[in-house]
């Protein structure tokens, strides 16, 4: 692996060999998410506790101070938004060049395996790649559903994570699901959970986090079930030390429960 590639990858990845990822890259098709409506103060509290944050240029831009930046991982997927008809039916929006005016550590996109644009989708991915292997920068693919919530089973993910890393991205950002093992034992990178829609409860979160670490994600890259908590730094301390202290959920609830009331 080329001198370039490694180096980036060591920025968002730690020397753990794991991650925690904060996407704020929402409202590139859903607009003002609640908890993401003023993106810079949502960002500010939580910056010191992750390991990099996924964004579109315009929220980098707009609401990273960039002598207080983390590792970027830029979005560079997009064109379909909630309003329309297809939630699949993107391209690619940003050019490898401006991820390196950037100064991203990665880039991220979509795929969107079983649906009408899947071909579209996977040859966006081949072609991001081409380009970041030139560069030296590491390609995340997201296993995006969009709508279609019944596909978040560990037969569809396993199928979508092997094809893309066999279309070479570096690392694969998908769901937990119930066998999760699974999918990760058929995909030959390292995989990241997303977090989906808003869990119940904070234990809910923890449980699957640290079920998903232990089966062998390397890490997560959750923002909803954190930035829209009612607790979002709380949140966020609990996860980490779960991926990276190797906290138990019990551990991880009573972390939550101490920063919540004002603990150290």
């Amino acid at each position: 692996m080329d001198w370039g590639m490694q180096n980036r990858l060591a920025q968002v990845i730690q020397a753990d060999g794991r991650c925690l990822w904060l996407p704020v890259d929402h409202g590139y098709f859903q607009g003002p998410v609640k908890g993401l409506e003023k993106p810079r103060r949502t960002l500010e509290p939580l910056l010191a506790y992750t390991d990099a944050i996924f964004v579109t240029r315009g929220v980098l831009r707009s609401a990273v101070e960039p002598d207080r930046a983390k590792p970027i991982i830029l979005r560079v997927s997009g064109g379909a938004s909630v309003s329309g008809k297809e939630l699949a039916h993107e391209g690619i929006t940003t050019s490898m060049e401006e991820a390196i005016r950037l100064n991203a550590c990665a880039v991220g996109l979509s795929i969107f395996v079983g649906t009408d644009y899947e071909h579209d989708s996977l040859l966006n991915l081949a072609r991001l790649v081409d380009e970041g292997e030139r560069y030296g920068i590491p390609v995340m693919a997201v296993t995006a559903v969009g709508r279609e919530l019944k596909k978040r089973d560990a037969r569809y993910l396993a199928l979508a994570c092997r094809i893309a890393a066999e279309m070479g991205a570096r690392v694969v950002k998908t769901y937990y699901c119930e066998r999760f093992e699974k999918v990760i034992q058929g995909c030959p990178v390292p995989i990241v959970m997303a977090g989906g829609p808003t869990a119940k409860t904070e234990h809910e979160v923890l449980q699957f986090v640290y079920d998903g670490i232990r089966k062998g994600a390397i890490g997560v890259n959750l923002g909803r079930n954190i930035w829209q908590s009612q607790h979002p730094v709380a949140m966020i301390r609990a996860i980490r030390a779960i991926i990276h202290e190797n906290a138990a959920p019990e551990e991880a609830q009573e972390i939550y429960e101490s920063v919540k009331s004002g603990g150290a």
